[in-house]
């Protein structure tokens, strides 16, 4: 029985405006600041909910009612947001 021909594929490249312009290994590392506030703002965030939950929704500001609800997660989601940006 004959033997196929064995054809040679080109490498694929890129076109060099879809390339993205800086690499991983350039990047600088994050600030010392971000992973610390980030860590602060879900410490408060779960102590702010804590808190409204434990005081039967008398404090942190009794005036505010539910939208303590959106702080406490308010500050959680804006610490997740820092967090996507950690390298």
């Amino acid at each position: 029985m004959p033997k196929s021909q064995v054809r040679k594929k080109k490498v694929y490249t890129p076109p060099t405006d879809v390339r993205p312009t800086a690499t991983a290994s350039t990047r600088k590392p994050s600030p010392v600041w971000l992973p610390v506030t980030a860590v602060t703002l879900i410490v408060v965030g779960i102590g702010w909910l804590v808190l409204y939950y434990l005081s039967e929704q008398a404090y942190p500001v009794a005036s505010w009612g539910y939208w303590n609800l959106a702080v406490g997660f308010g500050a959680m989601v804006s610490s997740l947001i820092l967090l996507s940006r950690w390298r």
